[in-house]
């Protein structure tokens, strides 16, 4: 019988000299991100930025919000990122245009390959598309795509791809129905 390699996977090093160093650093540097009044967008845009991220000029992200690796952030215009949201961004984890993470969201973007009984570390990508919406307290796992303007219900478990303009829900998430979009009540009468 097989058993796990525990020494072996306690002992890589997963990250390069440069990375461990970013964390440690950006660790020194939470706090400011997390103690800043509310308001301050634009502060931990700037923070996000100068830890690698790619942040764009109108994009929300909440002072209770968990980015565990900044470098690896693509964030969108008008994009959020909810209260309490967790991005365990060890792969790379793209929120396009628009999209939002709802509180306490969880995107995990890395695990461990079951398969090798040394259990080395995959990276692995997270995209959510445009106009997408992860709700409260979901779950978007490793190398998982949502698609643009999909919805990501409450309480759900994503770990397949979910087809844009689709809404799942579930653990594990399953379409329940298409994301019908419909003009704001009152455009496009003719008030005259």
């Amino acid at each position: 019988m097989n058993e796990l390699d525990i020494e072996t996977c306690r002992g890589r090093r997963p990250y390069s000299r440069s990375e461990y160093l970013g964390r440690v650093l950006w660790t020194l540097t939470t706090p400011l991100f997390r103690f800043s009044p509310r308001p301050l967008f634009g502060w931990r845009r700037t923070l996000l930025r100068l830890f690698g991220a790619k942040v764009a000029r109108d994009a929300h992200v909440y002072p209770s919000a968990r980015i565990y690796l900044p470098w690896n952030l693509r964030l969108g215009e008008h994009a959020s990122i909810g209260e309490w949201a967790l991005i365990y961004n060890l792969g790379p984890v793209t929120i396009g245009d628009r999209a939002t993470i709802s509180h306490r969201a969880h995107l995990c973007a890395g695990t461990h390959d079951y398969r090798d009984p040394s259990l080395p570390l995959l990276r692995l990508p997270i995209e959510i598309g445009a106009q997408a919406w992860v709700c409260a307290d979901s779950f978007i796992g490793p190398g998982s795509r949502v698609g643009e303007g999909a919805i990501v219900g409450a309480a759900a478990v994503v770990v397949h791809d979910v087809p844009p303009w689709q809404i799942v829900a579930g653990n594990p998430a399953r379409v329940v129905k298409r994301r019908e979009m419909h003009p704001p009540t009152g455009a496009g009468r003719n008030e005259g």
